[in-house]
């Protein structure tokens, strides 16, 4: 039996400019953490033939070609198994849909226990790219690179997206101090909205394409806005990052209708207004979690419990995808 685990992350600025749409043009560029929520990952053999699934369907085909998860199709076939005699079970600590990656982790996750089951190792570039390649230009998700590489390499860590494709990737050089600044004061609301981010994508991929001034604009701006924040934690100036989350919020919903609701608004309004800096929905947006910065985080804590929002409180994870049992 092989057990992996991979985590879920946040973003912390650049967001939106890992789209193929824009970089290939453009070049990409944002931070990433990955945090101690995790996807897991079991794949053994079973005594009897055929491809057994257990995630939130469960299903017995006897070829990868039948299977109708599309993620677990591809990756079965993209491994080649002749004659198919495996069961995969999926869980996770957070459900899809709240804005945190899954999807990547998922596939990263997915991606290094059936290689494990090969006896086959994977550097954690080879396996992001391999998720994107299944992700992207197997299935025509309109995603970004983003969520398998955090996954893939775990930390506090810049990428840098470039036109042809590659992507740089390097830890962010924090002092201790303010490492712990963010994994205290970084607080993360579950707002009860799940959704997919893929109408919202969409949306931004045609635009890119279609050279929509004001999309991109938007875009370019957000990739300054992260590339500050990134300076911002360079220097341990946790509090002016604080404030770039809330300009980089504001430019974010100019993205799409689809971004906010009135709901959310009225929660982030509440937040800023009992001890938070800063924040924004993470992900592509339309639901998920609320993500602050705290000057009082007491104060913030008690506010979002009072109006009903639950917190996940996480960690940093520092190993990214990695099988845990073999």
């Amino acid at each position: 039996m092989i057990i992996t685990r991979s985590p879920l992350r946040i973003t912390l600025g650049g967001g939106g400019t890992d789209l193929p749409s824009y970089y290939r043009e453009h070049e990409g560029s944002l931070v990433a953490a990955a945090i101690d929520k995790y996807v897991y990952v079991t794949v053994m053999r079973p005594f009897t033939p055929g491809i057994y699934l257990k995630y939130s369907q469960l299903e017995h085909v006897e070829a990868a070609a039948d299977v109708r998860h599309p993620i677990l199709r591809e990756a079965i076939a993209l491994l080649g198994f002749k004659t198919p005699q495996i069961e995969i079970t999926t869980l996770a600590d957070i459900p899809a849909g709240t804005g945190l990656g899954s999807s990547g982790s998922f596939t990263t996750a997915l991606l290094k226990a059936l290689y494990a089951h090969r006896m086959r190792l994977l550097h954690p570039r080879e396996l992001a790219e391999l998720a994107c390649h299944i992700e992207i230009d197997r299935l025509g998700e309109p995603i970004g690179k983003q969520d398998p590489y955090i996954a893939a390499y775990g930390g506090i860590t810049c990428f840098r997206f470039a036109r042809d494709g590659t992507v740089q990737a390097e830890p962010l050089p924090l002092a201790v101090d303010t490492m712990f600044d963010l994994e205290d004061n970084l607080l993360l609301f579950f707002t009860g909205f799940s959704r997919s981010a893929g109408s919202i994508l969409q949306d931004q991929k045609t635009r890119s394409e279609g050279h929509d001034r004001a999309m991109l604009e938007n875009l370019h701006y957000v990739k300054e806005l992260g590339m500050r924040g990134e300076k911002a934690l360079r220097d341990g100036n946790a509090a002016l990052f604080g404030e770039l989350m809330h300009e980089h919020w504001e430019h974010k919903k100019r993205r799409s209708s689809g971004m906010t609701n009135p709901k959310i608004d009225e929660w982030y309004e509440l937040g800023r207004r009992h001890g938070a800096i800063g924040g924004k929905l993470v992900g592509a947006g339309g639901g998920g979690f609320l993500l602050f910065y705290a000057s009082d985080r007491n104060r913030l804590r008690h506010a979002m419990a009072k109006a009903g929002l639950e917190e996940v409180r996480f960690r940093f994870d520092f190993e990214g995808t990695k099988v845990v049992l073999s």
